[in-house]
Order: structure tokens, then C-alpha cells, then sequence
């Protein structure tokens, strides 16, 4: 028989120590994360008191692959247009809080004399928040349906996407000893070209993809192909110089805008957390009692430097994106941890040996310490804040505490010409990258597939004609797209003086099409260039004359615009888009917020004019969400069913009372509901039987029993429907059921 491999017997191991520990901190209420790195530490080399991984390399490689998939998953609760949406506030608080934390890494470690290699991955660790932890305390606390919550949620979102781009900006400083600013440049438009390209060009194939397999898509099949295009573009991301974590996020982003992203996270979602698990197990692996006694002061330090740097520039950088000192507080308090994006850098570190080895075992250190004083660091915010409140002057109290409602009560209404550049510069940034893509795809792969078969001349020529025949959509729609916009039009007509500057867009736009041309034929044909220009802006012209041309960038765009508007449209069909006025309400006192109501809730089965939310917690319900409707400004008699979605409007107390009230006001458990097991059993009734001579009805089987008749045997081969009328006689066979007990009672039972 063949011997069982050892990274089987090695998997079996981790995953049952993982089962013990994380069942235990599931007990303690501690982060599950912090258990798959107990667990990891228990079973690796520096615990000799128990059983030892044989093959490490085998499970790093299972790691990689659960970065891959933590990254995936992460990408599908992120969307493009929820950033958009969001402001320029949790931008700048993001931003702010990245810079400020790294460059306190960056000085802690050049304190303690380490590599600047070191001291730079070591500023983007701690540069990281944690979305999980941030989100299990608030959980926890009760602080989820907050104000302050949901805009520190929101810079968590972004802290996430910006990690991504810094951990492809450390691979390129990591490839040369002293990078320039040419080459960060460079790194950065490379990241941002190859974002707009697979966006656009994945958000035009995959949604219309999945919408007409869509009746083929079982569970089982939609695992399969969410994760093969997971896997497909890691290797592609891998493929231009970016890591597979990259492009296994982009792909979770562009599944994100689709109508399946709920049923792919719900599919995807074991694969994940297995995987996962296996990454933060190999992360406790790497843990080295020795390393932490012998750098026990930096990692104090740490801690320490993390916990003032998020106290104070934190709040600082709330603060500079408009929000109240209140807030700002509650905001960066809540941040005072290392996330597990560290652990993801210290292993990017690791992996291209840049960084030294005992990085890895004290940032997971730091990590588990402020993941245990998260909460305390919460709680304490508003004691800090009134504390402060006490000491500052009266007049700069009033102004910090007022500093969000007067930014956000400034609005100023962009003018047409801004408008219209935006749209233009949007509008020319998207086609130009997808010319400049298709270009380069025509010239590197197809351009050598032609001059294996044809002579050079013609291959040149073939190629060059299928290379204006793709990218001919894409610049008509790069010189005319907005000029005939309603922006357009208004400048054009309300002054003369706006209509050279107009043409001017309109020129830069096709210089920028005529230069792409130019490098074509220049690439392709030796010819002078003044023949060349000359070709270039015939092209143009007549692909700005072409109805044809025009009809396919049309039908291109919308076909574009409506898979990206796909789950907005699909939200607004089941009822479940959130009211107009549900981010309004948040610059100001009230805001709205959704709350489920649980399966075994005491409410459910209740009309509201019972419950008397309002009277008792100071709540309004705006909306009902059940399945695929929503019940609009439901009335006293609406009765609650378990698993709604309420949309309530009340301040952060008033909703905390009631997201709590509904977590807590639920059906006692039935402690005997095993026993109360319903039974099918057959019963014959005897001669002596009480039942003899009585009616169902007159019986009392249902009222003193508490069991019933389902139907009598009389030589047939399916039982029969039994009469109410009919007089039970002895020798019936009946079946019943009841639980086991009341079946008991039954005479002749």
C-alpha cells in the first residue's frame, strides 16, 4: 500500500490544531485570525514540545495561494464607483493616516539601527489598519450602526486598495538599490494603465459573459469559473510585472460590478477561508520566542508608536478631511493596530529577500498585541476627547467641534467648463489606453504571427490594416466623444470667445489619435514622415466621417455603461437600492442604517404599532426589505417577519440602543427540542379500545393527545384520507403523528 505523502499528514495536523485553538478563541470572543497564528506557532519548529511540519515549502505554497484568494474575496466587496461616490473626506483621511504612520515606521526603525530596507517595508506594515479586527470590535461594542463606524469602514476600504498599489511600489523599490523618481513615475503610470485596461476591458466581456450563462451557472460551475479567473488573471498580473495578489484583486473588483457577486462570495467563500487559514497558520510558523525576547524593546516601542500615532495622526488626518474633533478621535482611536495587509508585505519582504528575517515574528507580534487592546483603545476615545475638551480654550473647542458641519456645508456647483473637461479627460484617458493596448497587442503577437506565414511586406501590411480596424472605434469615439454635449453646446452658443479654446480640445484630442497612428505606420512602413502625418490625418477623417464607426462606439459605450450600472439595476428591480436620502442624512445629526432582524426573533410575527419602535427607542422605519421586495414607509399594522432588513433613521445612540434591542430580544432556545422529534407510527385498534365506536372528532386524538391521524389502512396500496364522520372499529389500522411521548398515550399505542 502506498505511503500516505507527508503534506497530507502535515495538513491534517495544522488544520486540527487550527480547529482546537480557534474553537477556544471563538469561546474567549477573540479575532479567529489570532488563533491561526497560535495554532501555526504551536505546530512549527520552535515548539519542539509538540508535532513538527515536515514540509514547510509545500505549505508556504498553500499560503501564497490563500494571499491570493484573502485578496480575491477582498476585491469582491470592493467597488470603483463606492469610492467615487464617497467623497474627497475619506479619501484625504486615508492618504494622510498611510504617510504619517509609515514615516513613523520608517523613523522607529532607523532609531533602532536597521536596514533601510527594513526601516521601509517596516513604515508600510504599520501603515495598515485591519478591516476585520476594526469591524469584530465594533461588532462587539455595539458601535457598528454608527456614523463614525461606517466612515472609518470607508477608509479602511481604501487603506486596502492603496496596500495594493504600495506593495507593487515596494517590489519595484525592492528590484534596484536607489530607484529615482523617473522610475517611480514610471512604476505608478504602468500601475495605473494596466488598471484602467483590465477594468474596461473586463467590465465589457466578463459581466455580458456571465448574464447569458447565467441559466447554466450552478453553484458548483460558478466556483469553478470565479476561481479560474481569479488563477487567470494572477498569471496574467504575474505576466507584466505585478504580483498575483495584484491581479487576483483586480479580478475580485471587476466581479464586484456584476449582478452574481453576492452568490460568488457565498460559493467562494469555504475555498477562502481555508486558504486563508493556511496563510495565517504559516504566518505563526514563523514565530521565534528567541527573536521576540531579543527584540522585546522594538517591539514595545512599536506598539507604543502605533498607538500615539493613531491617537494623534489619526485624528489629525480626520480632522484635515473635515470632520469634528469628536469624530476625528472616535476615528483614529478606533485604527491603533497592525492589519493583516503586514503580514502580506513582511512575506513580499521575505520572498524577494530584501528584508531581514526578524521583521516577520515582531511585526505578528505587534500585531497581536494591538489586536487585544483594540477595544480598550475605542472605549477610550470619548474619555480622551472630554478630557481635552476640559483643557483647550472655550473658543477653539466650539471651532474644532463645528469643523465638519462647516465643511461640509460648503458646496460649491462645478461650472460647465469643468464639467466638460472632466468628461473630455476621462473619455480621452479611457481610449487612449485602449488604443494604446490594442496597438501594442497587434504589434508584439500578431505582427509575428503574420510574418510566419506571409513575407514581411505583407505581414507589415496585414497587421496594420487589422490594427486600424480594432482601434477604429475606439478613435472616433477619442476625437468626437462630448462634442456634441449639452456642456458643448452651452459654451459654443453663450459666448464667442469660448469656441477657439473648444476646437482646441478637439485638436489636442485628435493630435493624440494621429500621434498613435503615426507610431503605427512609422513602425510598420519606412516611409518620411510627412507622408506618414499626412496618412494619419486622412484616417482620421474619414473615421470621423464613418456612420458605421460611429454606430459601433455607441452600441460599445452603452453596452459598457450597462454592465457597470448592471447591480445598481438589478438592486433597483428587487427593491433593494437604499433611499435617495439615505447619504444625506449623514453630514448631519441622523443618518440611516440597516438592521436584521434574526431568525428567532420575539418581534417577528409583531406589527410595528406593537413594537412602538419610535416610543420606546426613538427610531423611524423608512423601509422593509424582504427577499426581493421593499415595503416603503410601512404603517402600524406591518407585521415583521424573521430574516427582514429594516432601514431605520435615528442618531448613533438611538440606533445602537436598537441594532442591540434586536440582537438580544430573541425565542429562548428549546432545550428539549431533540426529544420533541415528530414520529410517523402505525396503530391497531384492539377490541377493548376507548376509540371504538367514536368519530375523529369525538376521538380527542388532536386535543388530549396532541397527535393526528394522517390516514387509515384498508387494503389499498396507498393509505386512505380518513373521514371525520367515520366511527373508528376494532381491527383499524390508523397512522399518526406526534412526538414520541404523546404517541405513547394513545390507547393501543
Amino acid at each position: 500500500m502506498a505511503e500516505l505523502p507527508a503534506f497530507v499528514k502535515d495538513l491534517a495536523l495544522i488544520l486540527i490544531v487550527a480547529g482546537i485553538v480557534t474553537l477556544i478563541f471563538k469561546r474567549l470572543r477573540q479575532p479567529l485570525v489570532l488563533g491561526y497564528i497560535v495554532a501555526g506557532f504551536i505546530v512549527s519548529p520552535h515548539l519542539p514540545l509538540t508535532m513538527l511540519v515536515v514540509d514547510k515549502d509545500d505549505i508556504q505554497t498553500w499560503a501564497d495561494i490563500g494571499v491570493m484568494f484573502l485578496l480575491f474575496s477582498l476585491g469582491l466587496d470592493f467597488s470603483f464607483k463606492k469610492i467615487l461616490k464617497m467623497g474627497l473626506a475619506p479619501v484625504i483621511a486615508a492618504v494622510s493616516t498611510i504617510f504619517f504612520m509609515s514615516m513613523i515606521g520608517i523613523l522607529v526603525g532607523h532609531l533602532f539601527g536597521w536596514s533601510h530596507m527594513d526601516c521601509i517595508f517596516l513604515g508600510g506594515m504599520l501603515a495598515m489598519s485591519s478591516t476585520t479586527i476594526i469591524y469584530k470590535a465594533y461588532d462587539d461594542l455595539g458601535l457598528s450602526q454608527q456614523s463614525f463606524a461606517k466612515l472609518v469602514m470607508s477608509v479602511l476600504i481604501l487603506e486596502d486598495i492603496l496596500a495594493i498599489v504600495m506593495m507593487v511600489m515596494l517590489s519595484t523599490i525592492a528590484s534596484g538599490n536607489s530607484p529615482d523618481g523617473a522610475q517611480m513615475l514610471g512604476s505608478l503610470l504602468k500601475i495605473g494603465f494596466f488598471l484602467i485596461l483590465w477594468f474596461l476591458v473586463g467590465l465589457y466581456v466578463i459581466p455580458s459573459f456571465l448574464r447569458v450563462t447565467r441559466r447554466l451557472m450552478t453553484d458548483e460551475t460558478l466556483v469553478i469559473v470565479a476561481l479560474g479567473l481569479c488563477c487567470a488573471m494572477a498569471w496574467i498580473s504575474t505576466a507584466v510585472g505585478f504580483s498575483s495578489a495584484f491581479g487576483a484583486f483586480v479580478m475580485g473588483s471587476i466581479l464586484a460590478e456584476t449582478i452574481e457577486v453576492e452568490r460568488i462570495e457565498k460559493v467562494v467563500a469555504p475555498v477562502k477561508n481555508l486558504f486563508g487559514a493556511i496563510f495565517f497558520i504559516s504566518v505563526g510558523m514563523l514565530v521565534d520566542p528567541k527573536v521576540l525576547v531579543s527584540y522585546a524593546l522594538p517591539i514595545v516601542v512599536l506598539v507604543l508608536a502605533i498607538m500615539v500615532g493613531q491617537a494623534v495622526f489619526g485624528t489629525f488626518s480626520y480632522m484635515l478631511s473635515g470632520q469634528p474633533l469628536k469624530t476625528s478621535m472616535r476615528c483614529g482611536f478606533s485604527m491603533a493596530q497592525v492589519g493583516e495587509f503586514a503580514f502580506i508585505i513582511a512575506s513580499l519582504g521575505l520572498s524577494l529577500n530584501v528584508i531581514s528575517s526578524f521583521i516577520y515574528p515582531v511585526i505578528v507580534t505587534v500585531s497581536v498585541v494591538t489586536t487585544f487592546i483594540t477595544p480598550y483603545m475605542i472605549r477610550s476615545a470619548v474619555p480622551a476627547y472630554n478630557g481635552l475638551i476640559r483643557l483647550l480654550p472655550r473658543r477653539w473647542a466650539r471651532r474644532l467641534d463645528h469643523m465638519g458641519a462647516v465643511h461640509q456645508a460648503t458646496t460649491r456647483e462645478q461650472t460647465t467648463w469643468h464639467r466638460l473637461l472632466r468628461k473630455m479627460g476621462i473619455n480621452t484617458l479611457i481610449y487612449t489606453v485602449l488604443c494604446i493596448a490594442v496597438t501594442a497587442i497587434m504589434l508584439t503577437f500578431v505582427l509575428q504571427f503574420f510574418r510566419h506565414i506571409l513575407p514581411h511586406w505583407w505581414a507589415n501590411g496585414a497587421t496594420g490594416l487589422a490594427t486600424l480596424i480594432f482601434i477604429s472605434p475606439f478613435m472616433r469615439a477619442l476625437v468626437m466623444k462630448n462634442n456634441r454635449s449639452e456642456e458643448f453646446k452651452e459654451l459654443w452658443t453663450e459666448s464667442r470667445l469660448n469656441r477657439l479654446p473648444l476646437i482646441f480640445t478637439v485638436l489636442v484630442r485628435g493630435a493624440i489619435a494621429a500621434a498613435i497612428l503615426f507610431y503605427v505606420c512609422n513602425y510598420l512602413a519606412r516611409f518620411a514622415n510627412a507622408v506618414v502625418i499626412t496618412l494619419a490625418v486622412v484616417l482620421i477623417v474619414l473615421m470621423v466621417l464613418s456612420r458605421r464607426l460611429k454606430k459601433q462606439s455607441i452600441g460599445m459605450e452603452r453596452r459598457f455603461i450597462n454592465n457597470l450600472n448592471s447591480r445598481d439595476i438589478m438592486a433597483r428591480v428587487e427593491g433593494h437600492r437604499q433611499p435617495l436620502f439615505a447619504n444625506t442624512l449623514i453630514d448631519r445629526d441622523i443618518h440611516i442604517s440597516d438592521v436584521d432582524i434574526p431568525e428567532d426573533s420575539a418581534w417577528a410575527g409583531k406589527s410595528l404599532g406593537e413594537l412602538q419602535l419610535s416610543t420606546h427607542y426613538g427610531v423611524y422605519v423608512s423601509s422593509i426589505l424582504r427577499g426581493h421586495q421593499r415595503l416603503n414607509i410601512p404603517g402600524g399594522d406591518c407585521i415583521l417577519f424573521p430574516d427582514d432588513r429594516l432601514q431605520v433613521i435615528g442618531n448613533d445612540e438611538q440606533l445602537q440602543a436598537f441594532a442591540r434591542a434586536a440582537r438580544i430580544n430573541i425565542v429562548p432556545e428549546d432545550p428539549n427540542i431533540e426529544e420533541r422529534e415528530m414520529k410517523l407510527q402505525k396503530v391497531r385498534l384492539g377490541k377493548d379500545s376507548p376509540l371504538i365506536g367514536l368519530t375523529l372528532r369525538e376521538s380527542g386524538i388532536r386535543e388530549r393527545y396532541n397527535c393526528m391521524v394522517v390516514g387509515v389502512e384498508e387494503g389499498q396500496d396507498s393509505l386512505t384520507r380518513i373521514n371525520p364522520n367515520r366511527r373508528f372499529a376494532a381491527g383499524d389500522i390508523i397512522w399518526v403523528v406526534g412526538e414520541k411521548e404523546s404517541i405513547k398515550r394513545l390507547p393501543d399505542a
